[in-house]
This record gives structure tokens, sequence and C-alpha cells, in this order.
């Protein structure tokens, strides 16, 4: 029970910096500001590249060593190798706090381990770090999603939805939460 409890606090606490974010103030990632516009406008032909080159400066920590630790953790959880993959991705959060991606990627292995408390933790830095990040914002709505939180889990999807318009199975999300809350007080 007292797991439980500190599993809950973790998801609330993740919550709330998600609900008290507001995206009015996106973190400054120098030389991508061009490139979230682009990617935002549902009409640019040209979003794909746009989406590329913001991942592709996601994944460089700015050192050889964290990079290799993220490819480690990338790899062991391709492998299905869980606790590896979380194992290097701790040593990278450790290593390189300040790197969104490490945090996403970690957030993503706790999430497949089944931990939601660490899982929404991590969420919850990457967002501190990097506001945009609609990866990080997926997955806080699927996770709230499967907790049974809909309105809160809708809110994650369509500001995951906001940043990068292009992810079909957010929109199929929202579409489907929707539906779901209709005539349901949020």
């Amino acid at each position: 029970m007292r797991g439980l409890v500190t599993t809950n606090k973790r998801i609330v606490a993740a919550v709330a910096v998600f609900v008290n974010l507001g995206f009015s103030a996106p973190a400054e990632t120098t030389g991508l500001d061009r490139y979230f516009t682009e990617l935002a406008d549902p009409g640019y032909a040209g979003w794909e590249r746009a989406e590329s080159d913001i991942r592709r400066a996601w994944s460089r920590s700015g050192s050889p060593a964290m990079d290799l630790l993220l490819k480690r953790g990338e790899e062991a959880l391709d492998a299905g190798d869980t606790a590896a993959a979380i194992e290097h991705l701790t040593a990278l959060t450790d290593h390189a706090p300040d790197f969104p991606e490490g945090w996403n990627a970690r957030a993503t292995a706790y999430f497949m381990a089944g931990a939601f408390g660490p899982s929404a933790a991590d969420i919850a830095q990457v967002l501190r770090l990097e506001p945009r990040h609609w990866g990080a914002l997926a997955g806080l709505g699927t996770m709230l999603d499967e907790m049974g939180d809909k309105p809160r889990a809708l809110a994650a999807f369509r500001a995951s939805y906001a940043v990068n318009p292009h992810q079909k199975d957010v929109q199929d999300a929202i579409a489907r939460l929707e539906k779901e809350l209709a005539g349901v007080a949020l």
C-alpha cells in the first residue's frame, strides 16, 4: 500500500507540473524555434524534415560518452531488457541532468517496466527542460489514460498535438477520449 501511495504522489506531482506549465514560455532550445514553428503548421509540406531535425538535435547531449549511454539504453529497450535500459539511462541522467532526452528515454523504460510513478517523475523533468517535447506529453497522456484519468489524458494528448499535429496515434487518442468524455463534466 505504501508503494502505491508513493507512486500516486509522483504521478500527481508530474501532472501538477504539466498543468502548471501552461506552455506559454517554452524552454529555448538553441536553433530549433523555426523547426517547431514549421512542425506546428498542419499544412506545412516540410514538417517531416522539421520533426527529424528536432529529434536529431534532441538526441545529442554534447558529450560522446553521454550519447553512448543514450544509445545503449535505447538498444536495451529495443531488446526488451528494461532493467539494463534503466541502468544505462540512470547513469545518463545522473551525469547529464540537463539533457531532456535522457529523462525521456528513462521515462519510457520505466513505463515499459510498469513503474508509472518513476516514469511520471521523469516526464515532469523532461517537461521542465523542454516543454515542447511532444513525445513526453503523449507518454503522459498514455499513462493517464491507462490509469483511467481520461480528462487529464485528453489534456496531455491535446498539448502534444498542439506542438506536433502530425501524430496520427495522438489524433486518434484525442478523438477516442473526446467520444468517451462526451456528456461527462470535465
